[in-house]
């Protein structure tokens, strides 16, 4: 599943994030990181094991953190997961109908914390420095230099 970077996440919600938690913003988006893998885990785990009451509260947990970042589809897709958990909670019954959404939930938390982590902490694109910089020794470029 691929999508785009707009469609992802919504990136007026990101700055307002970025800019109400200040200095903690990373340490939060590494919560979010620990978290999600965790969440992701035990939903799979929970849909092997037919089991839909274990399903609710990482579902719920997942959609919550999302919302905070703006990740609106990962969003989304946890609430859909945990409402057909509760259902099924509810009617004593198999969470069969939350494997479709179950199976692409990891591809969609992978894609969006990459765009998370990407947004957070850009990577300075560096250019070569000519004649070697400091502490560098200089390569030559053309025929007889040195």
């Amino acid at each position: 599943m691929s999508f785009e970077a707009n469609t992802l996440i919504s990136w007026p919600a990101f700055t307002q994030a970025r800019n109400e938690l200040g200095g903690g913003f990373g340490r939060i988006l590494g919560y979010f990181r620990e978290d999600g893998v965790k969440s992701v885990a035990v939903i799979e785990a929970a849909m092997r094991a037919l089991n839909a009451a274990a399903m609710v509260i990482p579902a719920h947990t997942l959609k919550g953190e999302a919302r905070q970042f703006g990740a609106d589809p990962l969003a989304d897709l946890a609430e859909v997961i945990e409402m057909i958990a509760r259902d099924c909670v509810e009617m004593q019954d198999t969470p069969d109908e939350a494997l479709e959404h179950i199976v692409r939930l990891r591809p969609l938390f992978e894609e969006t914390l990459t765009l998370l982590e990407r947004e957070a902490n850009p990577i300075v694109a560096r250019k070569p420095v000519i004649g070697g910089g400091f502490g560098r020794r200089a390569v030559p470029t053309g025929f007889g230099e040195e």
